[in-house]
């Protein structure tokens, strides 16, 4: 039995992993449920699942929450009160699935505090990959991918030591403007942005599959949760979202991870490792897909490949501003004052303009962070 504490369980993201959660009663246990604003749901999942303690960031919904939950569960809030919840004693996995950059102080506290992390939130990584992943070898805990492209990546490895490897390649999907004319970026529309053709996922990650950034931030996530270099992390279009990501070796063999888009099986996978027990819930049949095909990206259309592989080697703070500024570049084109083909250049002139601190603090990269989104 693990017991599991889950930041973000209001999100698309938490709720598949209740839903994992109650597919293995005998395995999995949640002691701890931390969300946005939400009060409605949390009360909800915090009484269903029985949990002794959870957190709500926005201070106005307290009340709320204590109302509904009375004297059943204890109710913290604000950053603190997250902290406190993810060092748990009695937590054995921290699931983070924070939008951005909230998770990353939560995760490095309960790294220290001797808990494995999952990795939902792909910020922790982005922003402090080289500090979070020396913090986690030090305490002798596991940080464990929830994103499905390094859920298969982690699969493919399977403890195969990175010199065998030659590169990691991440597969995307293409999004909604795979074959969209650059000339009718201008045109595109928040509607339009949000229809992924293989995903539900929540507003800000859609929008960033539609940009091809979610892929950007998930190459810099790759090198530091492998440590390998950038120039090993390749990006493939493959459209049917069926093989999730895929190792190739230096002998030149290929792995591959395959299987319905489903985000419960990369948390399942992530919660129940080493144990990869039976659950009917994912089903793939390949004669009725019946094929597979793959592509070279667009950089030319999709500019943030190029963007990300740039922060990536540079490294230092510029991960954390790159993020930063497209977190900020997402939310003007969904307030309607930036235009979709806008995004990426948005982002480039933020980069251009930062001063890079390298082997940063934990107090630079959240300064450099702060920076990006006035600049």
């Amino acid at each position: 039995m693990k017991n599991v504490v889950l930041l973000g369980s209001t999100g698309s993201i938490g709720t598949s992993t209740l839903k994992v959660v109650e597919d293995f009663p005998d395995r999995l246990r949640l002691i701890g449920l931390a969300a946005g604003s939400n009060a409605t749901l949390l009360a909800e999942q915090a009484l269903k699942h029985g949990v002794g303690a959870v957190v709500i960031h926005d201070l106005s919904k307290r009340s709320e929450l204590e109302t509904r939950l009375g004297n059943q569960v204890r109710v913290g809030c604000g950053p603190d009160a997250l902290i406190e919840l993810a060092t748990l004693p009695e937590a054995d996995v921290v699931l983070i699935a924070i939008v951005g950059t909230g998770g990353l102080q939560p995760a490095l506290a309960a790294i220290r505090a001797g808990k494995d992390i999952a990795v939902a939130s792909k910020e922790i990584l982005v922003m402090a990959g080289e500090l979070v992943m020396r913090e986690a070898r030090l305490h002798g805990v596991r940080v464990l991918a929830v994103d499905s492209e390094h859920s298969a990546i982690f699969q493919c490895l399977d403890g195969k030591p990175i010199e065998t490897v030659r590169n990691l390649w991440l597969t995307a999907s293409g999004g909604p403007f795979r074959t969209t004319p650059k000339s009718d970026f201008p045109q595109i529309t928040l509607a339009q942005a949000l229809k992924h053709p293989s995903w539900v996922m929540g507003r800000k990650i859609t929008i960033d599959s539609a940009t091809l950034f979610n892929k950007g931030l998930e190459m810099i996530e790759a090198r530091w949760l492998f440590d390998v270099g950038m120039d090993r992390v390749k990006v493939v279009v493959h459209p049917q979202s069926i093989i999730h990501s895929m190792v190739e070796f230096v002998d030149g063999s290929w792995l591959a991870q395959l299987s319905s888009p489903d985000m419960c099986l990369p948390i399942q996978v992530a919660l129940c490792y080493p144990d990869r027990p039976a659950n009917p819930r994912v089903q793939t049949n390949l004669a009725r897909i019946g094929s597979l095909t793959f592509e070279e990206p667009d950089e030319d259309r999709f500019p943030s490949l190029g963007l990300a592989r740039r922060a990536g080697e540079t490294g230092g703070t510029l991960p954390a501003v790159f993020n930063a500024a497209n977190e900020v570049a997402v939310e003007r084109f969904c307030a309607g004052t930036l235009r979709f083909s806008e995004i990426a250049g948005w982002v480039e002139r933020v980069i251009n303009l930062h001063r890079v601190v390298q082997d940063p603090s934990l107090e630079a990269i959240l300064q450099a962070d702060a920076w990006a989104r006035t600049a």
